[in-house]
């Protein structure tokens, strides 16, 4: 008999004290910059033990200015902006191609945190592209090296010996070209910190750029 959704959606618990841990955020002692605090929360969430702390919501639009949302890698986070990488081809290339804007969201519920980014995208050069794609796996670059990312597949098998000849080349060729790979930088206009509290009293700061610098403001939960 199949489970009953909304049955199994009541019994479930959200930061259970048994394997989450909210620790306090106190706003005024917030570092003066987003970067600061992503880097912070970020070294905490992995020794807190959160499952791929470095994988995010990256949200786009279409070109009919229709939401789009996927799971996606970060790739790093400087003074330049949050990256992450795929080919122009793919359907989020090609929405980015058409609104140069997305935004970013991590969720690490081992200590009931999220992390939301907002801001114009722009292209790395294609050196920074390449330089990205051959610090990775071998099955990052057979990954890359299959392309096709987005397209309507005919059948497995088709997939399957697609990515056999990708693994067989990139082991052979580690510094293989692909051309499509693009790295991205997402120059955040808004970053927002959110921690739980256990009585629902969330902390939210968000910080803006302003011409002057990042202006930091609390906002209800």
């Amino acid at each position: 008999m199949e489970p009953d959704l909304h049955d199994l959606l009541k019994s479930l618990r959200v930061w259970d004290p048994e394997v989450t841990e909210l620790p306090a955020l106190d706003p005024a002692t917030a570092p003066g910059t987003p970067l600061a605090l992503f880097a912070r929360w970020f070294a905490e969430a992995a020794a807190a033990g959160q499952t791929e702390p470095h994988t995010m919501s990256l949200a786009t639009t279409d070109e009919e200015g229709h939401p789009d949302v996927r799971i996606v890698v970060l790739h790093g986070a400087d003074a330049e902006g949050w990256s992450f990488a795929t080919h122009a081809g793919s359907r989020k290339g090609r929405q980015l191609a058409a609104h140069p804007h997305a935004a970013l969201a991590f969720y690490w519920p081992v200590q009931g945190r999220q992390v939301r980014v907002r801001g114009p995208v722009t292209t790395a050069t294609p050196e920074e592209a390449r330089s990205d794609l051959h610090v990775r796996s071998t099955g990052a670059l057979a990954a890359a090296l299959t392309g096709r990312q987005s397209e309507v597949l005919a059948d497995l098998d088709e997939l399957a010996r697609a990515s056999e000849s990708a693994w067989e080349r990139a082991r052979r060729e580690p510094d293989a070209e692909v051309p499509s790979w693009t790295l991205y930088r997402l120059r955040p206009t808004v970053v927002e910190f959110f921690q739980g509290e256990a009585r629902r009293r969330h902390v939210r700061l968000r910080y803006r750029r302003t011409q002057g610098g990042w202006a930091r403001e609390l906002l209800w939960p």
